[in-house]
Formats: C-alpha cells, structure tokens, sequence
C-alpha cells in the first residue's frame, strides 16, 4: 500500500497484551503511519530514502535498515527500538483465522513523507540469523493456519506432516562453501567479516565437533599452503541445519580463513554448543551433499 504523507496524529492504539488478530483497520494503518514517524523524527539532516525490513518467526525476530543518501549511495541505518516494537505489535495485531499473520514487512519512506509497505505471509525471507527449529512451530502454536495456508518451508521447520504425510522434521539445509571465489592465478579468495579471537576457539569446537556424515579415507592438498604435508580432511559435517565441508574448520583454525558469515551467525545463536542430530537429518544431509532423492 502507498500513502502521500503521515498525518501527524492517529486513532488510539490498542494494548500490545491484546490477542492475535486484535487490531481494525483503522489501528493497522495507524501503527504503519507511527513506524513513518519515529523513523522522520530520527532522519539525519541530507537523506532521499529509508528502507527497513522486519522479519519474524515465532520468538525470533531481525530488523535490517539502510537509507538512500541524496548523491545515490546506500547507507546501513540503526533505528530507534521503537521501530521493532511497532512492528511486533502490528504482526501480532494482524493475524487472521486460519490465515497467520505476516513473516516480513518492507517498509519504504520517501522524502519528505510519502510511504509504502509490503507484507510477506508466505515465502521465507533471507534470514541474517537462521531461527532455531523450535521457533518454526512456536509461530504456528501462537499464529495458527489452516493447512492449506501453511508454505513448505514453515511446515518443514514446524515438523508437521507435509501433504502426503510424511513427517518432514528438518528445515532445508543451508550448505557453507570453504572459499568464496579464486583469482587469475587459481588462488582461493574470501571476502567475509573477521573472526574475533575470542571467538575463534569456540567456532573451531563447533566445526569440528558436529556430527560427520560423509568422510573419505584421504586428505586434500592444502591450498593456501600446497608445499605442506597433505591434511585438510575431506569430509561433510551437519548440525542439522547447515552442512560444511571438514575444510571449513581446517582453514579457520590454520589460517584465520573466517567461514560464511551466515554460518558464524548460526553458530553465535546456539551458543557454540552442537545440537543432537538425528539419523533422519544425517541421511537428509548426505542426500544434500549428494544430490539423491531423500525419502
């Protein structure tokens, strides 16, 4: 939906301790306009646009923010706290019988004060932080769907029986690749945040210590040292909701190469502790790793 303007004031809004699906139109459009102007009153003095999307999934919730400066450039923004709370409020306030509520909202203010806002109930969005699985279904105990109504990706990582009823307990796994790119000269290359020495023995625990789901009987050459004796492992490991090659952890821990900052943020939300992986997420892992059918 798109408006011109933010009128300066709006009717009452209802108590967040209201229940699901609590708020009128009339609320709704007046919490959308109060995101517009706690975002107007904290504005530096020279932008042309702010875009802030809010995620959320059960108790999990992420909000990303960037302004478009006047000469074209794009700015990371931090938001007042205000911002999420208000989102939260109008998710909680907006779920529908049967139908959920909203997962993200993008949200757009255009200079001086025109806005729009799109809300997604049915696709993932790019989480920066994977949610863990028990927030999946905490989003349908708390927000219920119907069947129907409720996307693959949400049932997988729910656990409920997909539509031929099977129970599909694991959400889609996410696959972290060792470098990121290589060179004229065939030299590996990475372009990803550092990791914080204080961190650094924790991540290599965790890369190590989960589960191995495929392994071969050799080593690799290592490729930032190849005159060194050959002992990068050739092997997959799983946590259940990211796989990784064993290498990923051999380089960290060698040469301080970080792994995919996506997978260090997993890692930072359980605490640097691995989970119990069962025989079913083993066996999807390795149908990942080799592209076979999992049944």
């Amino acid at each position: 939906m798109s408006q011109p303007g933010l009128p300066e004031q709006g009717p009452h809004r209802p108590d967040p301790q209201d229940p699901p699906g609590a708020l009128d139109q009339a609320a709704q459009q007046n919490l959308i306009q109060e995101v517009g102007r706690v975002l107007l009153r904290s504005m530096p003095p020279a932008w042309s646009e702010v875009t802030v999307e809010y995620r959320a999934v059960g108790g999990h919730a992420e909000l990303a923010a960037q302004l478009l400066a006047p000469n074209g450039t794009l700015i990371p923004l931090a938001v007042p706290d205000a911002v999420a709370g208000l989102f939260a409020r109008l998710r909680h306030g907006m779920h529908e019988a049967d139908r959920g509520t909203w997962i993200s909202a993008l949200y757009r203010l255009q200079r001086p004060s025109s806005y729009s806002v799109d809300f997604n109930g049915d696709h993932e969005p790019g989480w920066n932080r994977t949610p863990r699985p028990e927030e999946f279904a905490a989003e349908l105990r708390t927000y219920p769907r119907a069947g129907a109504n409720i996307p693959a990706w949400l049932a997988r990582g729910a656990g409920i029986p997909d539509a031929t009823g099977s129970a599909t307990r694991t959400p889609a796994l996410r696959t972290a690749e060792v470098f990121d790119s290589v060179d004229e000269d065939g030299r590996p290359q990475v372009d990803r945040p550092g990791i914080d020495d204080a961190e650094l023995r924790g991540l290599v625990d965790y890369l190590d210590r989960a589960p191995v789901v495929l392994a071969a009987r050799s080593y690799d050459t290592d490729q930032l040292d190849p005159a060194a004796p050959a002992d990068v492992p050739l092997t997959f490991h799983t946590d259940g909701r990211w796989i990784w090659p064993g290498a990923v952890g051999y380089y960290l821990r060698k040469h301080g190469v970080p792994p995919d900052a996506a997978l260090v943020d997993h890692i930072r939300g359980t605490g640097f502790q691995v989970p119990e992986v069962d025989e079913h997420d083993r066996e999807l892992a390795v149908s990942v790793i080799t592209g076979e059918e999992h049944r």
